[in-house]
Parts: C-alpha cells; sequence; structure tokens
C-alpha cells in the first residue's frame, strides 16, 4: 500500500510540473522542482524571465495557484520563482528558443538560427553543443540536421552530466523536432591532466612523504655536530693542568 502512494505521488508531482511547461511558453522556462514541506507543496520554478512569469502585480501567479487547486486539488500551494544565472548554458531554455525562432521565422532559415545559437551557448563557455532538427526540412520529405561544436560526451558516467532536452515546432508544413545536448563547463573529465614543472613536482613529493624522515634527522645531526666540540675543551683544560705544575 506504502509503495502505491508513492507512485501515486510521482504521478502528481510529474502531471504538475508538465502542466506548468505547457502553460508558461516563451517565457524561458528551465525546470520545475516540487518539496512536500507541512505548510503545503513548495513549487519552485527556475526561468530566464522572472518578471513575465509573475505578471502584473502578481496576477499570473495568483491565476496559476487558483488552477493547480483546482484541478490537481492541492491544499496550499506556494509558487517560488528563481532566476536562471547563464540562461546560454540551460538546455531546455536554448530549445525554446529555437522552437520560437523555427514557428517565427519558418523552416527555411533553419541553418542560420541553428549557427547563431551555436555559437551563442560556445561564447557562454560551454565545452561542447549538438543541436539536431528532425523534419520537412526544407524539402517534403523528412531530414535530420545536426549541428556541432566542441567536445560532447556520448557515453560513460559523464555523459548523464550532459544537458539534454528536446521540444516540438509546430509549422505549416508539419511538426519539427529539436534535440539539444550542452556540456557545461564546470564538469570535470577523467582526462583532464595538469603539467607540473619538474621541480615542483620533487618538491611536492618531498614535503608529502619525506616530512616526518626530515624532522627525525636533524636533531642527530645537531648532536654529532657539538659531540667533538666538547672533547676538544677537555683536552685543552688537561694540557694547561701539566704546564702550570
Amino acid at each position: 500500500m506504502i509503495e502505491r502512494k508513492f507512485v501515486a505521488q510521482k504521478i502528481k508531482e510529474f502531471q504538475i510540473e508538465e502542466y506548468i511547461k505547457q502553460t508558461l511558453e516563451n517565457v524561458g522556462h528551465s525546470q520545475t522542482k516540487m518539496i512536500k514541506t507541512p505548510l503545503g507543496e513548495k513549487i519552485t520554478i527556475y526561468t530566464s524571465r522572472p518578471g513575465l512569469i509573475v505578471g502584473r502585480k502578481g496576477q499570473n501567479i495568483k491565476q496559476l495557484t487558483k488552477t493547480l487547486k483546482k484541478k490537481f486539488e492541492m491544499e496550499n500551494p506556494q509558487i517560488e520563482i528563481s532566476e536562471v544565472s547563464n540562461p546560454s548554458l540551460d538546455a531546455s531554455i536554448i530549445v525554446e528558443k529555437i522552437v520560437d525562432a523555427l514557428e517565427r521565422f519558418g523552416s527555411e532559415k533553419f541553418k542560420a538560427i541553428g549557427h547563431k545559437i551555436m555559437t551563442e551557448v560556445m561564447r557562454a563557455g560551454a565545452l561542447g553543443i549538438e543541436i539536431v532538427i528532425s523534419g520537412k526540412v526544407p524539402s517534403a520529405r523528412a531530414k535530420s540536421w545536426r549541428f556541432y561544436q566542441g567536445y560532447l560526451k556520448k557515453c560513460g558516467d559523464i555523459s548523464n552530466s550532459v544537458r539534454k532536452a528536446d521540444s516540438q515546432a509546430h509549422l505549416k508544413t508539419g511538426v519539427i523536432g529539436v534535440k539539444v545536448s550542452i556540456m557545461p563547463p564546470d564538469l570535470k573529465l577523467p582526462d583532464d591532466i595538469e603539467m607540473v614543472d619538474g621541480k615542483d613536482a620533487l618538491v611536492k613529493e618531498a614535503s608529502n612523504e619525506g616530512k616526518q624522515e626530515i624532522e627525525k634527522s636533524k636533531p642527530e645531526e645537531k648532536v654529532q655536530k657539538e659531540k667533538p666540540k666538547r672533547r676538544k675543551k677537555k683536552k685543552d683544560e688537561s694540557k694547561g693542568t701539566k704546564g702550570d705544575e
């Protein structure tokens, strides 16, 4: 019974996220996170244009809370909006830009749109980007066009950290699918190697591995140097006593 409750809750969260995604079109919507709190359900919407979601005097948020209460039977939904720091590195925002440009200018200028957005993402500091546009572009026969630049991982554990998003553009000729994959700049690759000079490497090895040996050897050297000095002093004292006699 407990498992069914968890499954039903996750399905409800997915339906709410999809509804918010559909209602907030052309607003720079990135993602939606839902957390259950003692006061009620906390919904955080990440976007690049928070002013459009809030609306005039918060009218859009008030309307959204009312619809969520009625449609999904939520007790006390609390909506928070947070701005995305770098929208050029967010895959879902980039997909929305491509779809909006295709619906506005048509499928004839898909190459210009793809190259423009690709250069914009690479200037933002991304390691790599891939854009796939598939559909009746530009002829009546369906094709798939691929725009790529930089370095992009497609297998292994690191590929899970690649930001991916997909959407559809509805045109007169038909539906065009758009997929975007972005490799963020803060992703650390396993083959990243930092070259160090030979002197620096020797100093690091001596400091890390031989610290204890150096500290132990220092007092022994001091004792060996001090011992012969004491012996010389004793010999001089014995010579002086014999002359006095």
